[in-house]
């Protein structure tokens, strides 16, 4: 009996047009004879065999690179457009940032509650727009809106933890 060895990923896995090749392949390959074959056969009463193979050599390599380069499952094109990415449109060094939305939705809270108690023109009301929404919770000594703290974690009432407690008995061994 046959033995055919099945490989682990699928998803690896190109279907093959013609001479085991695939589209990608077929396409990159035939633009590069495209492109090389009549630049030597015009080129080469002119400047020479030897020459005129070296001219055709380096104006296919671009196209055999597409062709045949991938890096972690992408192509030359895209691996390309990454190292530009980074290299030169974006900033090297990105800081991270993180928007607090509790102090903001608090913020907004506290300018609602401020015209509401003293009028939209007050100076409380004024103040809070000029800070803008980012500004402390604990900076904030006329409203305080705080969020009540849980219930402590007993792991004794939790069963099921191996620790021994007051939570209902599900069965017992003999």
């Amino acid at each position: 009996m046959a033995y055919v060895p099945v490989p682990k990923d699928l998803s690896k896995i190109k279907t093959k047009l013609a001479f085991n090749l695939t589209k990608r392949q077929l396409v990159c390959f035939s633009s590069a004879a495209a492109v090389g074959l009549p630049a030597y056969l015009f080129s080469r009463g002119s400047i020479g065999n030897s020459a005129a193979m070296f001219l055709m050599i380096g104006l296919m390599l671009p196209f055999f690179f597409l062709a045949m380069y991938e890096r972690d499952g992408l192509p030359l094109e895209k691996v390309l457009k990454n190292i530009i990415r980074t290299r030169f449109l974006y900033p090297r060094v990105r800081p991270y940032k993180t928007e607090n939305f509790y102090a903001l939705l608090s913020a907004r809270r506290g300018a609602a509650d401020c015209e509401t108690a003293e009028g939209p023109e007050s100076p409380q009301a004024e103040s809070l727009k000029k800070q803008g929404p980012y500004r402390p919770v604990h900076e904030r000594k006329e409203h305080s809106h705080h969020r009540p703290a849980d219930p402590p974690f007993l792991p004794g009432n939790v069963p099921g933890r191996g620790v021994p407690g007051s939570g209902p008995l599900l069965h017992q061994n003999h």
